[in-house]
Order: structure tokens, then sequence, then C-alpha cells
């Protein structure tokens, strides 16, 4: 047990910052008096108390966090603190359960935008704004702030940035340090964010829903204000700044630091996942929407455009913003997106899935294996823009894959087994392991995953843990080796 207190004790500080940003709602909710204030009040006051005492208690066995710490403290936190941002929930919705809170809540850090909240536009303000704030700080990944502060209070921060942050190449640092390192991608985080809302605001929206579906959209969360989501606004303006800002986020921001640091914008050009990201995600829009046309869902193509290129940029990006009811499109359209979740988004971005280096990487390495058929002794390297990637990371990503195919195809089973039909399972964990919000069929766009089941609930919820922390993260902790001595 003494060997867990310095992670506690970090686990600790966390919290007690988490209970800051329940300051926003609180001041909303006071400022518009729409009945929530009080349950502000006690949900902040239980999570700084909660972190002070695991703080005080593990003072004794503080010191420096080791490697095993960073992967126990990520899972730990992202384990932990849904259970406090489901207080208010809790304590203002009559009726709902943990399970529901929880999964909510889970959803919400996770950024998969999965919801199990029907009536949302009835909410009080200040419930909508803590759901979409729960989406913005998880975009960057509620560890990477808390590396940016905690180095303030003596705490080391390489070992959580290297359990936390996605792809494969984890130990490239921006800056020589990792607490400005976290500042700096924050800094640009929050700055595309405002020029989000005000592009949002220009369009039409009001400032309380431009606010909310900036944060939805550049953590890729996809909670919206409204059951009908960006449907609700019925607006190709509205729907065209979110498409640029949803692929944005879905690109590294290392990337769109180091565009900024320079001032230039061919840091792009030389990024390889940017271009694949952006030229697969693109040319899927002509192709899905030209499909749909010629198939009769949509009278004109440009029409078809609209709706495919909104719905399949959201899910693609594993955003979960909807526009319309794409469960009634041509089976190979949704599925098609489904898939896109798996594949697009680039590492170092706010979204999921095996995400794309791992996607070059994977289909490289099998057109390598292909020449060695012709040419077995040719030394056939497997590259990534101009650099060469050695086995150990080639024979990573593969590892990476199987496991993640592994784990969608033995949490598709589960659900399985409780009585919920193929499509609706398959795409269920699809979407919540890609953190990637709407399914198929009975979690489609059209409805939540309110009528599922407190088991499948909690399969699901286990589904959006798991993709978030990217697998290994998380499957480390149940290795005997990782608890010896």
């Amino acid at each position: 047990m003494r060997r867990l207190l310095p992670v506690l004790g970090v686990l600790g500080s966390v919290l007690m910052l988490f209970a800051l940003t329940m300051l926003a709602p609180l001041l909303l909710s006071w400022a518009v008096d729409d009945g929530a204030t009080t349950i502000y009040d006690e949900s902040m006051a239980i999570t700084f108390a909660a972190g002070l005492v695991l703080w005080l208690a593990s003072r004794p066995g503080r010191r420096d966090l080791a490697v095993r710490d960073g992967y126990l403290l990520a899972t730990l936190v992202w384990l932990i603190l849904p259970t406090f941002a489901a207080l208010p929930l809790l304590l203002y919705i009559p009726g709902l359960s943990f399970t529901d809170a929880y999964f909510e809540t889970m959803s919400g850090l996770t950024t998969t935008g999965a919801t199990v909240l029907s009536g949302l536009d009835a909410l009080p303000p200040s419930i909508n704004l803590w759901r979409h704030e729960l989406n913005w700080l998880g975009g960057m990944g509620i560890i990477v702030l808390a590396v940016a502060i905690l180095p303030m209070l003596g705490v080391g921060g390489m070992q959580l940035f290297k359990a936390e942050t996605p792809g494969p190449m984890k130990d490239a640092k921006l800056t020589p340090r990792i607490a400005e390192t976290a500042k700096n991608l924050w800094l640009v985080y929050f700055a595309i964010t405002l020029a989000c809302i005000l592009s949002l605001r220009v369009v039409g929206m009001d400032w309380f829903d431009a606010v909310c579906h900036a944060f939805a959209a550049m953590g890729l969360g996809g909670f919206s204000t409204h059951d009908a989501s960006v449907g609700y606004f019925d607006s190709p303006a509205v729907e065209a700044v979110l498409i640029v800002f949803m692929l944005i986020a879905g690109m590294n921001f290392a990337t769109h630091f180091l565009a900024w640091r320079g001032r230039s914008l061919r840091v792009y050009l030389h990024d390889p996942e940017a271009k694949a990201f952006l030229a697969l995600v693109m040319g899927s829009c002509v192709a899905i929407a030209g499909y749909v046309w010629l198939m009769g869902t949509y009278e004109s193509f440009l029409t078809a455009l609209r709706h495919v290129s909104f719905n399949l940029v959201s899910l693609a990006t594993d955003c979960g913003f909807v526009s319309t009811d794409y469960n009634g499109w041509p089976a190979f359209a949704p599925l098609w997106m489904l898939f896109l979740s798996c594949v697009s988004v680039s590492s170092g971005s706010t979204g999921g899935g095996i995400k794309m280096v791992r996607t070059l990487v994977t289909f490289r390495q099998a057109v390598r294996e292909l020449g060695r058929q012709i040419h077995p002794t040719a030394e056939l390297p497997v590259k990534i823009g101009n650099q060469v990637l050695g086995n150990r990371i080639v024979f990573a990503v593969q590892s990476f894959v199987l496991v993640y195919v592994t784990a969608v195809v033995a949490l598709t089973f589960l659900l399985l087994a409780s009585g919920l039909d193929l499509t609706s399972s398959l795409s269920a964990i699809v979407a919540c392991i890609n953190n990637a919000g709407p399914g198929l069929d009975v979690v489609g766009p059209a409805g939540n995953f309110s009528p599922l089941t407190d088991y499948q609930t909690w399969v699901c919820t286990f589904a959006m843990l798991l993709g978030r922390l990217e697998l290994f993260t998380l499957l480390v902790l149940l290795t005997p080796a990782f608890w010896r001595k």
C-alpha cells in the first residue's frame, strides 16, 4: 500500500484542481438563476474534500513517480474523475441512476459523446455547460493539464505525459521541458477553441450554444445542447464551420503548435498523417455523397454532399455530432463512416481509434511483406515520411492493432450475450472504443444509449475507458509483472 501513496497524492491534487473546474457552471447558474446553484456548491465541496484527504494521507510516502506510477495514475484519474463529475447530474436530475450518470460523465471526459440523457433542450444551461466542459477538458486530457500545473507542486510529469499521449512515438518532445510542452499545447488548444466560438457566433449561434458546441467540437466530444444535435440549427453555415474545426481537431496538435511557432503552413505539408487523414476523409465525403445520391436517398448531389460531409466528418473524426438520421441511408454508407472512425484521426489529436499513423505503418508493413514474397533477401524499410521505422515500432503497432481488434470482438460478444442485436452490439462497441459517439440501430443517431440495460451500459463504459487510454495503459495493470517489486 505504501508504494501507492505517491500516486494517491497526485490523484488528490488532480481532484482538487478538478473541483475548481465546477466554478464555470456554478457562476453561470448563479448568473441566469437556473435553479442548480446549490448542486455545484455541494459537488465542489465533496470533490475538493476528497482530494484534500488523499493528498494529506499520502504525504508520508511522497517520492518521485516511476514509469509504472504514470500508467496507474492515468488509469485511476480516468476511473475516479467521472464519479465526481457525475455529482451535479445525480443531485439535479431525479431518477437518474449512478450507472447512467457515470456513463454520461465518462463519455464526456473520454470525449466519446454518447449520451443516455434526453430532454437536453430543457436542461438548465449550467448542466449543459458542465457536460460540454467535460468534453473540452477531456479533449487534450485532464492529465496533460495536470502535467502543466503539478510541477509547481513538486511533481514531475514526464511519466504521465508518456502514459497519456497517443501515438507510437511518445518520446518526442516539442520543448525541452514537459510542463512547457503541455502549456504550449493548451495555448494552441485554447486559441483554436476561441476561434471556433467566434466563428459559430458569426454564422448565427447564440453565445451559449457557440461556447458549448465549440467545446464539443475541439474535444471531438460531440455533446450538444439539443436532442436533435446540430440538426436543430438546420444551417449549412453552422455545419461548414464545425466541419473545419472538427478536421482541425482531428490533426496532431503538435503540428498545430509547430505551425504556429514557425508562422508557416508548410508544417502540414510535411506531416504524412495530416495529408493521409485529409485525403481519406475528404475523398470519402465526395464518394459517399455520390453513392447515396445514386441510390436515391437525396434528390440532388449537392444536398447529399452537404449531409454526407457533415456526418461523415463528424464520425470519422470521432466527434459524434449529428445533423440527420444516417441510419436510414444505404448500409454501406454508415458502415464506411464507422470504419473511418477506427483509422482516420492523427496521433496527438483529440480523437480516438487506431489512429492514422498506425494505419499507415500497418499498411506499409503489409506492402513490405508482399515485396518480400518476391524478393526474400531485399532490404525493404518501413518509412513514414522521411523517417525509417525500426522493427520494434512496427511490431508494437501490429500488437496494438491485434489487441484492438481482439477487444472489439470480445466486447461485442459480451453485448451479444446480453440479447442485443448484432448491428447494435458491434456499432456500440466500435463507437465507444473509438470514442466516436453514436452507433447504429438501437444506439443510432436518432436515439441514444438509454435503451441499454445496466450490464450493457457498463460494458460500453469499459470500452470508452479502454479506448481513451489506448488499450495498453489500462491492460498493463492486469499483468502480474506490473505489481511485482
